[in-house]
This record gives C-alpha cells, structure tokens and sequence, in this order.
C-alpha cells in the first residue's frame, strides 16, 4: 500500500497555469473543476452504494465552474490559449490519484476541494468587483459543502485491516 501523500494542487497545476493567457486564469480554473466532476462521475460508477453524494459533488464542481464562467468573461480571441494546457493539467491531476486505492483516492479530493476553497478565496482578495467577490465565495462555499459530504462518507468506511 502506498503512503497517502496529499499533492499541493497549487504547484502541481501551476506549470499549467502560468501557460494560460492573462485574465483567464479563473476560466481556467473553471475547466479543472469541469474534470474533477468527471472524475466524481467516475467515483460514483466505482462505488454506487455511495453514489448519490458524488454524484451531488460532481454537480456542486459543475455549478461552481458555471458561476465561474458567468462572471468572469472570456475574450474569444484568448480561448486557444486558454485550451491548450487542458490536456495535460487535467492527466496531471487525475495521475495524482492513480497510486491510491478509491478511499484514499476520496481523502485526496476532499483535501483538494479545501485547497480549491482557498484558491478562489485568494482570487477574491485582489478582485475589485463585489459582485464577482461574492460568486468566489460562494464558490468556496460549494468546495467546503464537499469536502464535509466527502469526509462524512470516508468516515462511514472503516478501512481494511492490515495483516
């Protein structure tokens, strides 16, 4: 078994993050966060007696990536830019998990989704938008709602005992 080793998400994606366009960088964010509700898609086919709550989290990273792109707008002319490290940030993240077994792979992501809670506060921090202030918060509402609805499920497994 593999130690558990929670990446800093931060730095890991950062190499990707700087390649996108300047002003972006929310709508690129955005995008992540469409991935990992593709994994928590993955998730709940893995565990369907656990379903209904990743399959919920998967809707909150959708409604978070929705709020996301309604308010920051995305100037067309920037939107290869913006694409064109998608790939690779995205197989970055999920390669992350891949040593871990699914509960494990579940404490990573709840992790995860605090780490997204304080980057979108970071993000708020130096927005002079109110308004836009307000959708990063909610947003860092919604990482924290699962994260709690992931450690509440991780706490209901007991692990497998170790011979």
């Amino acid at each position: 078994m593999t130690a558990l080793e929670i990446p800093k998400f931060g730095e890991l994606l950062s190499p990707f993050i700087s390649k996108v366009p300047d002003g972006t960088r929310p709508r690129f964010l955005a995008l992540l966060e469409r991935g990992a509700a593709n994994r928590y898609r993955i998730w709940a086919e893995q565990l369907p007696e656990h379903s209904a709550v990743l399959l919920e989290c998967a809707e909150s990273e959708d409604e978070i990536a929705n709020r996301i792109e309604g308010a920051f707008a995305l100037d067309e002319a920037l939107r290869d830019g913006l694409l064109a490290p998608l790939p690779q940030a995205t197989q970055t993240y999920y390669d992350a998990f891949a040593p871990y077994d699914i509960w494990d792979q579940l404490r990573i992501q709840a992790n995860a989704e605090r780490q997204g809670a304080n980057a979108w506060r970071s993000i708020a921090s130096v927005h002079p938008d109110a308004q836009v202030i307000e959708v990063l918060h909610s947003c860092s509402a919604l990482e924290e709602l699962s994260a709690d609805a992931l450690d509440a499920l991780i706490a209901t497994h007991a692990p497998a005992p170790t011979h």
